[in-house]
């Protein structure tokens, strides 16, 4: 059963889409502004977003781009009552996968619905697929959390996969301690950057073949690091 989002301060529109969405068979979870919404969407794990625009507290349009500079890539289908090119290509930019202008029928929703999920299904199953990934002397699998070293099991932290997967999907860019920071350990994280020094240096010592001289989780002085990968 696929599990879906909404996030709609219209309460007769959130409780219409509900209820329509529960006889198709999906599970439903409704917030009410945009605030709860990112909560929702950072903390949860769902299939689809419904993502209206005009929300309290927080817009749709911040909560779909805070959303995917989070790691976020659940599917955002954006609502949007203005149905003016300049938003929907806003909301495009920002990650939303589609837009549904309002006023809008539910047949055409529930049909965008289920390509979007599609798409989805089908996304998930080309990374399973694809997820085992090397770097220097690690193979690593972000799905199942396991790592291997000439082809050995090796032990890895929560955190220690978390921070690899970061830099790993910045490959080739310059991260900064404060992103790393705020990816894995969240805004309230209590920790210094010289946590993170400390993290890198484990890594390095199962990626590179000299970790004093590292090829791979390069340091870029004064801002951070990069995980340089042809």
């Amino acid at each position: 059963m696929s599990k879906i989002l909404i996030v709609e301060d219209e309460l007769p529109m959130a409780l219409a889409l509900k209820d329509n969405f529960e006889l198709e068979g999906y599970e439903v979870v409704v917030a009410n502004d945009g605030e709860a919404g990112l909560k929702n969407a950072l903390e949860g794990i769902f299939d689809l977003i419904i993502l209206d625009v005009m929300l309290p507290k927080i817009s749709g349009f911040e909560v779909c781009k805070t959303a995917r500079s989070k790691g976020i890539e659940t599917p955002i289908i954006m609502l949007t009552a203005r149905g003016e090119e300049y938003d929907k290509v806003r909301g495009l930019e920002f990650g939303a996968d589609d837009y549904v202008t309002k006023p809008f029928s539910l047949i055409e929703l529930l049909a965008r619905i289920k390509a979007v999920l599609r798409r989805g299904a089908a996304h998930k199953k080309e990374t399973i697929a694809n997820s085992e990934i090397v770097i220097g002397r690690l193979k690593i699998d972000f799905t199942s959390y396991s790592a291997l070293i000439d082809d050995i099991p090796v032990k890895m932290s929560h955190t220690e996969f978390e921070i690899l997967k970061h830099l790993w999907q910045k490959k080739n860019e310059t991260v900064k301690r404060e992103d790393i920071m705020k990816q894995v350990y969240g805004v309230d994280g209590e920790i210094t950057s010289r946590t993170i020094d400390n993290f890198i240096v484990r890594l390095r010592q199962k990626i590179e073949i000299d970790a004093t001289n590292p090829k791979y989780i390069i340091t870029v002085h004064g801002l951070g690091y990069k995980l340089v990968l042809s």
